[in-house]
């Protein structure tokens, strides 16, 4: 289970996004902020940028991304936001929008998110309306937003009725992950990203899910495992939105476990006091196994060992890990009822028949879900 040949530890991986007049690359490697500065140079020679970042990372990266940037010709306007869930806002979506404008960004200039998923997530949507679409790069600074939420093109805001239901389709013109910035962030940070990177080896790769499982001290250590684990996590990405850029068909398998991580995110208010969206996938995974088995679909020793290799990370695979509770079975599932995935009031899952086997399965009945629910509430 060693790294490929492929793959020489401090070398950088790129990996290619593949649609129809909107390809990307995503670059990956540590120490990369001079050579992202040269790399959205060569996208946009003479163009401006706006740098959206939080404010926690703008303290720790943004100096000396800015001044690689300035060294490249770029001129350049930072942009801050709090950092947290509750700035995928309409508030702060409104206000993101006017900054942009007032920083005299044009059609073609260009748009940077710094940060993690929710800078990423309300970047690109503002970058798809503003002037009717302008182009933006992700920077990732976070192992789930390197490994899922920069890639693909989705972006939104939430809502009081859920977690991004507002939003658009808009794809980036690049996307560089220097995994060298994730030294900075807190272990329980790290971890809920890691949610992200174990979810594709149990969509359709049980070999990677081997390999997790052997590496994933490694992972977290930082050595040219992280590197290899951040590529494979994009490529099976890439591949998946290649082929359903929309979401039309099997996109959705990237949504295994998070039916269940939305619906408890909303029923934490948002509160990363009390849970993170990685932490929320983690359980989610969680319980998309143990419901598969339920259902009779998967095998109990496979729904063991997801929860087995969840806990021996120290990431949360029961609803009784949630700090104050998730209330009750008839809440979580009405809580579920706004996820993107409903068709005509008639809940899809993510579902699977093993590690490394997931299928889309609609028209769940809600009686089953709610039957589940109330069992893993009492099992607590």
């Amino acid at each position: 289970m060693s790294l490929p040949a492929n793959e020489k530890p401090g070398a950088r991986i790129v990996v290619p996004v593949a649609l129809e007049g909107r390809s990307y690359d995503i670059h990956i490697g540590r120490h990369q902020l001079c050579e992202a500065a040269e790399l959205v140079a060569r996208l946009a020679p003479g163009a401006k940028a706006a740098l959206v970042t939080d404010e926690s990372v703008a303290g720790l990266h943004a100096p000396a991304l800015e001044t690689c940037l300035h060294q490249a010709g770029i001129a350049v306007t930072r942009i801050e936001i709090p950092p947290g869930e509750a700035s995928k806002s309409y508030a702060r979506f409104v206000a993101l929008c006017d900054a942009l404008l007032a920083a005299k960004i044009e059609r073609n200039d260009l748009v940077i998110a710094f940060g993690g998923g929710v800078v990423g997530d309300l970047t690109g949507f503002a970058a798809s309306v503003l002037r009717r679409g302008v182009r933006f790069v992700q920077m990732p600074t976070t192992l789930l937003s390197q490994v899922d939420s920069s890639v693909g093109g989705k972006t939104g805001i939430n809502s009081s009725h859920g977690k991004n239901l507002i939003g658009a389709f808009h794809q980036p013109a690049l996307v560089i992950a220097d995994t060298a910035l994730l030294d900075t962030l807190s272990e329980r940070e790290f971890k809920a990203g890691y949610a992200e990177v174990v979810k594709y080896g149990l969509i359709n790769d049980p070999a990677f899910f081997d390999w997790c499982e052997v590496n994933w001290s490694r992972i977290i250590a930082g050595g040219p495992e992280r590197d290899h684990a951040v590529a494979v996590s994009c490529r099976a990405k890439a591949a998946i939105v290649a082929r359903d850029e929309r979401e039309e068909g099997d996109r959705a398998l990237l949504n295994l476990g998070h039916t269940f991580a939305h619906a408890l995110e909303r029923l934490t208010g948002y509160d990363a006091s009390r849970l993170v969206h990685g932490e929320a996938v983690s359980i989610g995974l969680a319980l998309a196994f143990r419901f598969s088995q339920r259902l009779g679909l998967c095998s109990g020793q496979d729904a063991v060992r997801v929860s087995a290799h969840l806990d021996a990370i120290g990431l949360p695979s029961r609803l009784r890990q949630v700090p104050g509770g998730t209330g009750s079975a008839d809440e979580i599932v009405a809580a579920m009822a706004q996820d993107k995935k409903v068709k005509r009031g008639v809940l899809t899952f993510i579902l699977a028949r093993g590690i490394g086997k997931s299928f889309i399965a609609p028209g769940v009945a809600a009686d089953e879900v709610k039957g589940f629910i109330e069992a893993e509430l009492a099992a607590a």
